[in-house]
């Protein structure tokens, strides 16, 4: 991408969106903190401050779309962990398959924050935790599809642009 204007340029604005839209700037958001997000966050306003989180968070271990989509599947039901991944792996047809060391860390990071709340089957075995979206929860999920809506979008025209660019090499 050449040099834009800073107002003009599509990042820019998306993450002014953000912090209007969520009252916070993104760097602070619980899914977008963290050390992969570190460049996006400095003070220079430079090329680090045009990075896209969401490309980035969406190829990162507990990502956010997983975020996402175990919020709209808690929106479903009730569900515990294991239930999570099944149902990621059934709705993708194998195409994605998310493990225990993202989606547990996740849950806990998205109960600590209030947006599910768990409980454990059995309180004595501590067996298996059901896991619910909470009113807050279910808040956060609406405005991240708002939110994210623009930067998958953004994400497949990468991704398409990627593909065309390996495919016409094949080709030659």
């Amino acid at each position: 991408m050449g040099e834009s204007t800073p107002d003009l340029d599509p990042r820019v604005a998306w993450r002014r969106h953000f912090a209007e839209f969520l009252g916070i700037p993104p760097e602070q958001h619980w899914l977008f903190g963290g050390r992969r997000f570190k460049p996006w966050a400095s003070a220079d306003l430079g090329p680090p401050y045009l990075f896209n989180p969401f490309i980035a968070d969406l190829m990162s271990k507990g990502g956010g779309l997983l975020s996402l989509l175990v919020l709209h599947l808690l929106a479903e039901k009730p569900r515990h962990g294991n239930d999570i991944m099944r149902e990621i792996e059934e709705r993708t047809q194998g195409g994605w398959e998310s493990s225990p060391g993202a989606v547990y860390p996740l849950l806990t990071i998205m109960e600590q924050s209030g947006l599910v709340e768990g409980e454990w089957e059995d309180p004595d075995k501590r067996t298996r935790r059901i896991y619910r979206l909470t009113s807050r929860g279910y808040e956060e999920m609406e405005r991240l599809k708002e939110v994210m809506r623009p930067k998958l979008e953004e994400a497949i025209n990468v991704l398409h642009n990627i593909y065309g660019i390996l495919k016409s090499n094949e080709e030659d």
